[in-house]
Order: structure tokens, then sequence, then C-alpha cells
């Protein structure tokens, strides 16, 4: 089954921030939400993963449902919580723990896993993504692309089915994106999906199965990711295609 997003409204502060939003996410399947920075990208992520109240529409992920209104005590989340994973645009990591210990802080703490048990799921998931020489390391004395790979290991240590990632190439260049752009191809043949906030058009090309661009709220077009960028039909999408050259053009020059 996956994800399931019908009609979402989401208000705040008496402004409705997106609006009449229907998605879906296959397991297997990359899809890129994208749109310019405040186009409501990062609130669909954090109503999908309940940390966002929304006013209206409803979502789905496998067989557990959230309805419109407060969100539920955390207690009741839990289900919701194994389900889908969340990677914020920072990292978040703690900077006075390991990367061992970030990554297997909730499971002991929250789900009260045995420390060997957690920490090896936790070597398990650095060493498919590459960082299983950083263990011991600080997230000071990670570089961007390191400290992102640690936040999906921490995310994947529940084994979610739907990983939602919010713009994960931000902070870094671009083989380092591609880099990433790989090992999220492996998760997605794993069988999980993926859902992916950002306005990265190179990124979203090379490793998106397909995008839904998103302006002041609407999903104003979608479609398999080459074609749309190649050939788009709305004008939020000439304007993302536009921003992206700019910047393209502003990193050659450094």
């Amino acid at each position: 089954m996956g994800l399931v997003v019908r009609a979402l409204r989401v208000d705040r502060d008496r402004q409705t921030i997106v609006r009449n939003v229907d998605l879906d996410v296959a397991p297997g399947q990359i899809r890129a939400l994208m749109g310019v920075s405040g186009a409501g990208k990062t609130t669909v992520l954090r109503a999908i993963a309940a940390l966002q109240p929304f006013t209206a529409g409803r979502i789905t992920m496998e067989d557990v449902s959230l309805a419109p209104g407060p969100l539920p005590r955390e207690s009741q989340l839990r289900a919701l919580r194994r389900r889908i994973g969340l990677v914020f645009q920072g990292p978040s990591l703690f900077e006075h723990l390991t990367v061992l210990d970030n990554v297997t802080l909730a499971p002991i703490h929250s789900l009260g896993w045995s420390k060997e048990q957690a920490e090896q799921l936790g070597r398990e998931q650095l060493s498919r993504l590459g960082v299983e020489s950083r263990i011991e390391a600080f997230p000071r004395q990670l570089s961007g692309g390191q400290a992102q790979r640690v936040a999906i290991a921490r995310a994947l240590m529940l084994d979610p089915k739907l990983l939602l990632l919010d713009e994960p190439t931000s902070a870094l260049d671009p083989a380092r994106r591609a880099s990433l752009g790989d090992a999220l191809r492996q998760l997605a043949k794993d069988g999980r999906g993926l859902l992916i906030a950002t306005h990265d058009v190179d990124f979203a090309r090379a490793f998106a199965d397909d995008i839904l661009v998103l302006s002041d709220g609407f999903i104003v077009e979608q479609g398999p990711a080459k074609d749309v960028l190649a050939s788009p039909k709305h004008r939020a999408t000439n304007e993302l295609l536009r921003q992206d050259g700019t910047r393209m053009g502003e990193d050659s020059k450094v």
C-alpha cells in the first residue's frame, strides 16, 4: 500500500499554507516534492509525520491514519513512528554524542531496547550507508555528507516503510549529492518509499521517479521527473528552473 494523502489542507495563524494536496508514495518509489522556498513543502512533510496538525483531508500510511484536528498524544503515534522516518533539513545530531550514540539513543531510551541490540543494528545501518568508519566520531568531526548519512541511519533504526527527507542536498557539493542519491536509490530498491522535499532540480532529475510541484500550497504540476523538468507547463516550474539556473551560475563563479 504505502502513503496516501487526500485533500490535505493546513492552516496556520488564520492563513492557509497547504490546500487540497493529493499525493501517493508506493513502496520502492522516489517522489520529489518541489517548489521554491515558501511553497509549502516542509509543511506537507511535517503533517505526514504528525508534527504539524492539519485542518482538512486525510493521511494514511499502511494501516495507520491521521485525521484533521489537534495532534494525537505521542503515545498514540507509536505505530506511525514505526512506519515513517523523517530526516530534517539540518541533520540535527546531538553534538555531545558520538555517531553511534546518536543513532541508538531513541531505540534505547524510548523503546527500551538493550544497548547491545541497538548498537548491533546501528552499526549495520551505518555500514550500509558507508559511514561505519565514523562510528566513534562526534558530529563536529563529520563532513556535511557524512552527517546527512548518519541522520538517515538514525531514521532507519525502526525500519520505516516511508522515509521523508527535507532538502537533503542543501549543504552538499555535487559529488556528495550524487553519492547521497545513490544511497537513497538503494533504500528504494529495498522496498521503502521516499518523499523528498527539494528545490534541487539536478538532484530530482537524476534520482526521482517523478515530481510534484507545489506553488502557494497547491500541487500545480506533476509527472515523470525528466518530462516535467524538460517541458514545464506551469509558471511555478519555470520559476523553479530559473532559480536553479541562477544558483548554478553563482556556484560556477566560486
